[in-house]
């Protein structure tokens, strides 16, 4: 098992390098510069100069690229033009406003969809699945921009139940949470309904109801927890996207997380600030993954034998 762990963190590594080295051309593609954002319009010519030389943008790209991915493995991802602090500092200050919002939308995920999968499997061709089905399309096909401000608008300023934005309290949480875990949670629920009566049509279910057993025992003792192996897959690419995807929805609500940070480093053009970024994003999806492959060790003796 560690051995396993070992070489999928290994192939991780060009993944990573190969995010990087896209996102800092990338960066460094996009028209604007940062020095005469920092400045403004009305600086002098050698006020820009001496700037663009203190940061090393006057040095060619390829000496850049060196150089960041030197400053990457030494673990200094470089200083912040728009915070003038380390980019480390500034990205990790943030993490925990994101990690949080991704954690609780998750579980938003996971008490929908699961349970909501589960009936749709126990309740198949009834009025209750068809029911089901219609909310999987409908969270589907709402993106994430159009659900936060009918949230918002439903929530905060008619009903006035709710915050509109911040990070906060509880309450604070909940809009940002639903708009991120909803359209998941939609996806969890085919996964989980499909999953199920596949293992409710298997032979060892059909032995478990000629012995006896009740719907709901051979529901959750046997169909449910050997389904849960495509569950765990999909709720572990999901936490992944969640960290991903929480750029348009923490813009939405204004939640000062990793997500917003980028938004403001593309426009100030901060260009370590939004490697940082990413590079952070990109290695909390690598360790999601790694620790989704210890819970399949955990729940399916046949991944610990291998």
């Amino acid at each position: 098992m560690t051995r396993h762990i070992g070489l999928r963190l290994l192939y991780s590594l060009p993944a990573l390098w190969l995010i990087v080295s896209m996102v800092f051309l990338l960066a460094h593609i996009v028209p604007g510069d940062p020095v005469q954002q920092m400045l403004g319009e009305g600086a002098r010519a050698e006020d820009v100069q001496q700037l663009r030389h203190a940061l090393g943008l006057d040095l060619p790209v390829a000496v850049q690229y060196e150089r960041y991915l030197t400053g990457v493995v030494e673990g200094n991802l470089g200083e912040s033009f728009r915070f003038q602090q380390p980019v480390t500092s500034v990205v990790l200050s943030h993490y925990p406003a994101t990690l949080e919002l991704a954690i609780v939308a998750l579980f938003v995920c996971a008490g929908i969809g699961i349970p909501a999968g589960l009936l749709a499997a126990r309740r198949r061709g009834t009025a209750t699945d068809h029911a089901v089905g219609l909310f999987t399309l409908f969270g589907l096909s709402v993106p994430n921009f159009a659900l936060g401000p009918i949230l918002i608008l439903v929530f905060s300023v008619m009903l006035g139940w709710l915050p509109v934005s911040g990070r906060g309290g509880l309450s604070h949480i909940i809009l940002p949470a639903v708009t991120l875990g909803a359209a998941l949670a939609a996806i969890l629920t085919r996964m989980v309904r499909t999953s199920v009566i596949e293992e409710l049509s298997s032979d060892y279910v059909r032995t478990a109801r000629a012995k006896g057993l009740s719907e709901s025992g051979v529901l959750f003792r046997h169909a449910f927890r050997n389904a849960l192996i495509p569950i765990l897959t999909i709720l572990g690419l999901q936490f992944g996207t969640l960290l991903a995807g929480t750029i348009v929805t923490e813009t939405i609500f204004s939640w000062p997380g990793i997500g917003r940070l980028a938004v403001q480093a593309i426009e100030a053009r901060d260009y370590p600030l939004l490697q940082g970024c990413i590079l952070l994003i990109a290695v909390s999806y690598v360790l999601v993954n790694l620790l989704t492959d210890v819970v399949y060790a955990l729940v399916d003796p046949r991944v610990r034998f291998e």
